[in-house]
């Protein structure tokens, strides 16, 4: 059985290795385009999506079981898609659908990608 104070640091650190995803997606996609890196620009083109890696949370219930590849799934589907819902409807900004592929298959080797990479070594060493 795990201390509180272990889940707790796991949960923290499952969140934030996913809010690290989503930033790198980001920051990325802003230099690769080479869009404006200015602060306020950035954060206008992080927030929908951070918003929606917070909804992902909560829907899936990930503190539960941060680590689990299920909740990772549930987390990166509604990071896209509300992720892109805000970005269209609040922002205004374009959701081609190069843009969308893109941005599902970052976030889906990051967000359930660590998690699956995590089970198969928790997998190893629990046999020996």
């Amino acid at each position: 059985m795990t201390s509180q104070p272990a889940r707790l640091r796991t949960i923290i650190l499952a969140l934030l290795i996913d809010a690290v995803i989503v930033v790198v997606f980001v920051l990325t996609g802003r230099r690769t385009h080479q869009q404006a890196t200015d602060i306020a620009a950035t954060l206008g083109a992080l927030w929908p999506f951070l918003a929606a890696l917070g909804a992902g949370w909560l829907i899936s219930k990930a503190h539960r079981a941060p680590t689990h590849p299920g909740r990772g799934v549930i987390i990166w589907a509604v990071t896209i898609v509300v992720g892109m819902a805000l970005r269209a409807g609040v922002m205004g900004q374009g959701t081609a659908t190069a843009f969308v592929l893109v941005a599902a298959g970052f976030t889906a080797a990051g967000i359930i990608g660590w998690r699956l990479l995590f089970s198969l070594i928790a997998a190893r060493t629990a046999r020996y």
